[in-house]
């Protein structure tokens, strides 16, 4: 198996998705995801992120707020899920979103979604940050995967030089 730091994971960007992040130093491919606007190619069912906007932030925690706990609700699932914020906590406090609600109540939502659905947020003040930060979780999720699959494969490894014989269609144990 090549060296875990020579891999590099492929971002699987949704089709769906309108102004995709700048990455620069992992290769991406579309796809359609089942939930999350970015995954790992390969762990599709096992690694999401949801982008949004303030001006999205804002709407999910809003008129949208429905359909974005649907979301929410079906990331549960993924054992890597986040919720990435191209802003700082300090741009939402000065009201730099487009809508009526208050920033006291747009944070206390973002708090609320991390508890109630056990969704890490983090916020990233530029595009170009938020895909630095996605390419660096990507990057640690796919060596983690790799890492434990190396290590079940050592485990196999062994049972190699003793592989149990077929005769006849049958496999028949190792003698000793």
């Amino acid at each position: 198996m090549a060296g875990l730091g020579d891999v590099l994971p492929v971002v699987v960007v949704d089709t769906r998705e309108q102004s995709p992040l700048p990455f620069a130093n992992c290769p991406t491919a579309g796809g359609t995801l089942a939930t999350g606007d970015y995954s790992v190619q390969g762990f599709e069912d096992e690694f999401t992120v949801e982008r949004k906007s303030l001006d999205d932030l804002a709407g999910s925690c809003t008129h949208d707020r429905q359909r974005f706990e649907k979301e929410l609700v079906r990331m549960r699932g993924y054992p890597f899920r986040r919720l990435l914020v191209v802003g700082t906590v300090e741009d939402v406090e000065a009201h730099r979103y487009r809508s009526r609600a208050e920033p006291k109540a747009i944070l206390a939502s973002v708090t609320a979604f991390e508890i109630r659905y056990g969704l890490p947020v983090a916020f990233c003040p530029t595009p170009c940050a938020a895909a630095l930060q996605i390419e660096r979780w990507a990057l640690y999720f796919l060596r983690e995967r790799l890492k434990t699959a190396s290590a079940v494969l050592g485990r196999y490894a062994p049972a190699k030089a003793r592989r149990p014989q077929s005769v006849g269609g049958e496999i028949t144990p190792p003698e000793g």
